[in-house]
């Protein structure tokens, strides 16, 4: 797979394991983090820490409700959920190409409408930054060569992202929350 479509499949991969875990899937992470002086972190250690994160941080039911209406949002729009459950390999990169910047746009669309996101670190990616004292360590992640105490400096590898406003339509009543996109059955 080349590095695009495979930057393309991570993505979409950690958009809903963040949206649906609070969490980006181990190999990507580990990928990701792959480099020199990164020291990878023992499984069970990581399991102990992935354990603890997801106690403390058990979205509400809304919460969960939200996230389902969220993607039936991005699926009545964009249609995410059908691109993303297709298999592609049969089709051309070109078709593909054109298929993907339809969903983007539409899905784009629906991401401005209803969510306002900001950059956490308002810098230039690939460049270098500082991290102060007293930082949220669940709004900057730092990786590499990790010792010492802030303010540290480092290369910025991802702004980051944060939810400024959300603006979502009132939630559907009961057993409509489950549901990301009605089945549809033409009458004749």
């Amino acid at each position: 797979m080349n590095g695009f479509w495979e930057r393309l499949v991570f993505a979409f991969r950690c958009f809903f394991s963040i949206l649906f875990h609070a969490e980006i899937p181990n190999d990507i992470a580990e990928k990701a983090l792959k480099g020199p002086g990164t020291a990878p972190q023992a499984p069970a250690a990581q399991t102990a820490s992935n354990a603890r994160l997801k106690e403390a941080e058990r979205p509400a039911p809304e919460a969960f409700d939200r996230a389902i209406q969220m993607l039936a949002l991005l699926q009545r729009d964009g249609r995410l959920i059908d691109f993303l459950t297709e298999n592609i390999s049969a089709y051309p990169d070109t078709q593909l190409g054109a298929a993907v910047r339809t969903i983007h746009d539409t899905c784009r669309q629906v991401l401005d409408q209803y969510v306002k996101l900001e950059p956490i670190l308002d810098s230039e990616e690939d460049q270098p930054v500082t991290v102060q004292a007293g930082f949220d360590p669940a709004a900057i992640k730092l990786i590499g060569n990790v010792a010492g105490e802030p303010p540290v400096r480092g290369m910025l590898r991802h702004k980051g992202w944060r939810v400024r406003e959300a603006n979502l339509p009132p939630l559907p009543q009961a057993a409509g929350r489950m549901v990301v996109a009605p089945a549809e059955v033409e009458l004749s």
